[in-house]
C-alpha cells in the first residue's frame, strides 16, 4: 500500500499540539505531498474541541496506540472473483496480475474463500484421478467458457449448477451403450469426437451435455433430435484429450476456494494474526471491512517488510509522551519547542526545536519560509494554538517571534487577539461536574530524570477553587495515575488565567517532600507565584527537586 506520514502530537494533546499537527499536515499537502495526515493520540479537551468547532474544520484523525496492525502492513485488495466464475477464468486472471492468490466473493462482493495454488493443486489432482468416480460440481455456459466452444444447442437452465459425470466415448459402440447405461441417472457430459454413430447414441439416451471436438459438428437430423431430447451440444475446438483435461476446470471457483482460511481486519494485531499466518497453507489471509467486503491482502512476507506508515512528532520529542508503539515506526521529523528528551532514531532526521512559546509558531513560520500562503482556517487555528499556549501572550515562554507571528496570523484572519484569546481560554477554564481523573489526564505529561519518572498535567481554571474544593477527589485521581506509572510523584499545575499565578496539587512518595521548597498553602497544596508554564518554569523546578532529592 501507499506510505501514509502521520504528523502527531504528543498524548493527551493540548491546543498547540493537535492544531500544528493538522496545519503541519495541510503545509505538506500544499507542497505535494499528499500521503502526509494529519492525527491525535488523544481525545481533544474542550478548548481544542471548542476551537474546530468554532471554525467548522474536521477533526484530525484519532490514533489511540500505533501498536503493529494489519493495516500497516498489508497490500492493496487484489482482483477478486466471483464465486462462480470458472477455475479456468481465475487461474489466467491471477497469472495476468501476477497474484499468488485470489480472495473469492458472493454477488455482493462479500468475501467467501480464497482460491491459492497448493489448494488448487490438490483439488484438481483429486478430480483427476483415475481410481475415483470423475464427477464435479459445474455448469453447461461455464463447461462451453472454458473450452472456448461454438454453442450449438445450449439449454434454459446452462446457468444451474449440476454434478457432472464426465465420459470420454473411446470405446466401441456395445460398451459406450452399458456405461450410458449404467449411469443413467446422474448428469452425464459426454466428450466424443467426429463418431456420428456415438453422437446419435448419446442424444438418444439423453445425455446432459454433448461436446463433439477438433471443431466437428453434428448434423442437421442430429440436431433436430438434440433439440427434441432436450440435449445441450457445443463443439470444443480441441482434440479429445486437452478437451477431456481442460473441462475439469469448468469447476465454479467457489469449489477450489479454500474455505479454511479466515479473514482478518485491518486493526488485528500483528501479534495476533502471526499464529493465523502459521497455520494456513498458502501463508495469505484476506483482510476485510465490518461488511466482509475485501480491502487487502497479508502475508508472512509482508510482515517482514517495513510498515507502510511513517511519523512526525509535533509538540513534543520524548517516548514517554508519544503515541503507545511509536518505536516501531521511522520518525521523519520532529519539531518542537520543548527541552530534547529522550527521542533517539535509527536514521538521521530533521529535527526542528526552537525557544519559542508554542509549536504553532514554528509551523507558521514554515509556511513563510516555504513561501506557501497560509489558507484563511489554518491561520485561524495557529492563532488559537500561540494564543492557547503563551496564555495571550503573557506567560514567560512567550518571546517576540510569538508576538511577531501571531499579530500576522490576526491580519491574515481578522480575528483580535485579545478577544479571541480570552474567548478559547474561557473555553477550555470550566471544570464544573467533570470527572477528576478526566481533568488530570487531558493534559498529562510524563517525565523520566535519570531512574526518576514523574507525571505533570495542567488546567488553566478562572479560579483554583474550582479544583481545590474536590481536593479529596483529584487526590485520589493523582495517587492513582502515581502508582500505574510507577513514579514519584504526579501533580497537577491549577493555573488561574486571571491572576496569572497558579497553585500545585501534588502526592508523592513521603520521602520526596523534604525537597519540594514551594510555599506550603495545606496539605499537598503549594502555591506558586507568577508561574504559569509548565514547560519554563513548573519542569525546571521540578528537575531540580528531582536531582538533589537522587544525590
Amino acid at each position: 500500500m501507499k506510505k501514509t506520514v502521520y504528523i502527531i502530537g504528543h498524548k493527551n494533546p493540548d491546543t498547540d499540539a493537535v492544531v500544528s499537527a493538522y496545519a503541519y499536515a495541510r503545509l505538506k499537502n500544499l507542497l505535494g505531498y499528499e500521503n502526509y495526515k494529519a492525527a491525535r493520540a488523544g481525545h481533544l479537551n474542550p478548548q481544542t474541541s471548542y476551537i474546530f468547532k468554532k471554525f467548522n474544520i474536521q477533526r484530525p484523525e484519532y490514533l489511540p496506540d500505533l501498536t503493529p496492525k494489519v493495516k500497516y502492513f498489508m497490500q492493496d485488495c487484489p482482483e477478486t472473483a466471483n464465486e462462480n466464475i470458472a477455475v479456468w477464468d481465475a487461474i489466467g486472471r491471477m497469472e495476468k496480475t501476477d497474484n499468488r492468490v485470489m480472495p473469492i466473493v458472493d454477488k455482493h462482493g462479500k468475501y467467501k474463500s480464497l482460491l491459492h495454488y497448493s489448494g488448487f493443486a490438490k483439488s484438481v489432482l483429486t478430480i483427476l484421478n483415475p481410481e475415483k468416480k470423475r464427477t464435479f460440481s459445474t455448469t453447461i455456459n461455464l463447461i462451453q467458457q472454458t473450452l472456448n466452444a461454438q454453442p450449438i444447442i445450449v439449454n434454459q437452465d446452462a446457468d444451474k449448477i449440476f454434478k457432472a459425470s464426465i465420459h470420454v466415448a473411446s470405446s466401441s459402440q456395445e460398451t459406450f451403450v452399458k456405461r450410458l447405461e449404467a449411469h443413467s441417472s446422474e448428469d452425464i457430459v459426454v466428450i466424443a469426437s467426429d463418431r456420428n454413430e456415438i453422437h446419435r447414441l448419446c442424444i438418444e439416451h439423453k445425455v446432459k451435455l454433448l461436446i463433439t471436438t477438433s471443431g466437428c459438428v453434428i448434423n442437421k437430423e442430429l440436431r433436430d433430435l438434440a433439440e427434441k431430447n432436450n440435449v445441450s451440444v457445443i463443439v470444443s475446438p480441441y482434440s479429445t484429450s486437452p478437451t477431456s483435461m481442460l473441462i475439469a476446470y469448468s469447476m465454479p471457483v467457489s469449489v477450489m476456494g479454500d474455505k479454511e482460511i479466515v479473514p482478518v481486519h485491518t486493526t488485528d494485531t500483528v501479534s495476533k494474526i502471526k499464529e493465523i499466518l502459521k497455520e494456513a497453507q498458502c501463508k495469505y489471509l484476506p483482510v476485510v471491512d465490518d461488511e466482509d467486503n475485501v480491502i487487502g491482502i497479508i502475508s508472512e512476507h509482508d510482515l517482514m517488510r517495513e510498515p507502510n506508515i511513517e511519523v512526525i512528532l509535533v509538540d513534543h520529542n520524548e517516548i514517554s509522551q508519544a503515541v503507545e508503539g511509536i518505536e516501531n515506526y521511522t520518525i521523519q521529523e520532529v519539531v518542537d519547542h520543548h527541552r530534547i528528551g529522550s527521542v533517539s532514531t535509527k536514521n538521521p532526521i530533521t529535527f526542528i526545536n526552537r525557544p519559542v512559546g508554542s509549536t504553532s509558531t514554528q509551523i507558521a513560520g514554515m509556511y513563510k519560509e516555504f513561501k506557501i500562503p497560509i489558507p484563511k482556517d489554518v491561520a485561524s487555528l495557529l492563532l488559537c494554538g500561540i494564543l492557547s499556549d503563551t496564555l495571550i501572550l503573557q506567560s514567560a515562554t512567550t518571546t517576540d517571534l510569538d508576538r511577531e507571528i501571531a499579530e500576522y496570523l490576526s491580519n491574515i484572519t481578522d480575528l483580535d487577539l485579545k478577544e479571541l484569546g480570552n474567548e478559547i481560554l474561557l473555553a477550555g477554564s470550566h471544570v464544573g461536574s467533570r470527572d477528576a481523573g478526566e481533568v488530570i489526564r487531558q493534559d498529562m505529561k510524563e517525565y523520566e530524570e535519570g531512574k526518576v519518572v514523574y507525571t505533570a498535567s495542567q488546567i488553566e481554571v478562572g479560579s483554583p477553587q474550582e479544583i481545590l474544593k474536590r481536593k479529596k477527589e483529584f487526590i485520589a485521581e493523582l495517587e492513582i495515575e502515581r502508582r500505574s506509572h510507577k513514579a514519584l510523584f504526579s501533580c497537577l499545575l491549577i493555573t488561574d488565567i486571571t491572576k496569572l499565578s497558579s497553585d500545585l496539587l501534588i502526592v508523592m512518595d513521603p520521602k520526596f517532600e523534604e525537597f519540594i521548597n514551594f510555599p506550603k498553602k495545606e496539605q499537598n497544596v503549594y502555591h506558586l507565584q507568577d508561574v504559569v508554564s509548565r514547560k519554563k518554569q513548573l519542569v525546571p523546578m521540578l528537575t531540580e527537586a528531582v536531582l538533589n532529592y537522587s544525590k
